[in-house]
């Protein structure tokens, strides 16, 4: 008798416990197995990526049968090209780069857009003379000599009715900060909102702002998932389950900001170890540049692909074959 009593009582325990618990089977979709995915991020970890991380520690991915592997970049070009080779699966990019990449023939595509407006402003002393961009005449601007950032200068200087001829270029390679607070240079193009300019202010280098979006740029997406052509075509399920995943990964940092940015804080890379006021400042810029407001997070609008496309053809920093449509899509 007892011995019966012993086995009901197991077998009931044995029923609670499953129920109160998920099988691995129904979270990887029926074959007791995650499947693996590898991401690559555009930076070191920060407090755009917090999100990711929190899709992580909270089982969101796993939920939907992933394992995802999160890496870092050796070096800023590296996400586009790897995409583009099929040795990661996915990657955080830029609405621009992925244009000219295109334009180069390497078969990358954007899924989703992360950042919905540029954080790479131009960006002058607060105490300065300059208040709009025609005041850059005669002036030097310190950037990472890419071709985009003097487009984006270009652009904002004409269109505030200022001779784009008296403005001078300087390459300062990345050392972006060290530029401005040594007063090497009058204005900075190539430095974010929710990074460069919070670290100069954190160093007693009050900054100006001047958004390149209300001086003729197109208000583009800052950041976006990116894969390869390929990767998309053959395994669309694998990038909606993901999207699902960071779909709630965002929408819990929206309304626990602190929790998320801690999730992030734990994640953080030695070697660039974040500050935490500096973070918590800079997602309180990020998260209503990432609102897709009445749209799915990460939703694409054709006409900021083609407004883009269309300026950068102007520039002549893609070429003029390069097809707006081709380059993104939307799940």
């Amino acid at each position: 008798m007892k011995k019966s009593v012993l086995v009901i009582v197991s077998l009931v325990l044995l029923l609670l416990s499953a129920c109160g618990k998920e099988s691995p089977e129904k979270a990887s979709g029926g074959n007791g197995k995650l499947q693996k995915v590898s991401l690559m991020l555009d930076w070191y970890p920060n407090a755009v990526h917090s999100f990711l991380f929190v899709a992580e520690e909270k089982g969101y991915f796993k939920d939907q049968g992933l394992d995802v592997d999160i890496q870092m970049p050796a070096d800023t070009n590296d996400p586009l090209k790897l995409v583009a080779a099929n040795q990661i699966d996915m990657a955080m990019s830029y609405q621009p780069q992925v244009l000219v990449a295109r334009g180069e023939d390497i078969p990358v595509q954007s899924f989703a857009a992360i950042v919905r407006h540029p954080l790479n402003q131009l960006m002058v002393p607060a105490d300065g003379p300059i208040q709009s961009p025609k005041d850059l005449a005669g002036k030097t601007i310190g950037y990472p000599s890419i071709p985009l950032d003097e487009a984006i200068v270009q652009t904002m200087v004409k269109a505030d009715g200022g001779d784009a001829k008296k403005i001078k270029m300087v390459d300062v390679g990345w050392d972006l900060i060290p530029s401005m607070a040594m007063k090497k240079n009058d204005a900075l193009i190539g430095g974010y909102i929710n990074h460069e300019k919070l670290l100069l202010e954190k160093e007693g280098h009050p900054m100006r702002t001047l958004n390149p979006a209300d001086f003729g740029v197109p208000d583009y997406y800052e950041l976006v998932m990116v894969a390869s052509e390929k990767g998309l075509k053959e395994k669309p399920e694998v990038y909606k389950k993901f999207m699902t995943a960071i779909t709630k990964g965002q929408k819990y940092v929206q309304d626990h900001p602190e929790d998320g940015l801690s999730v992030l804080m734990n994640h953080e890379d030695k070697t660039s170890p974040l500050e935490k006021d500096v973070e918590t400042k800079s997602l309180e810029i990020l998260l209503p540049l990432m609102d897709a407001k009445e749209k799915p997070f990460g939703y694409q609008d054709p006409q900021t692909w083609e407004k883009t496309a269309q300026w950068l053809k102007d520039n002549k920093v893609i070429k003029e074959n390069t097809k707006a449509e081709d380059a993104f899509t939307n799940f």
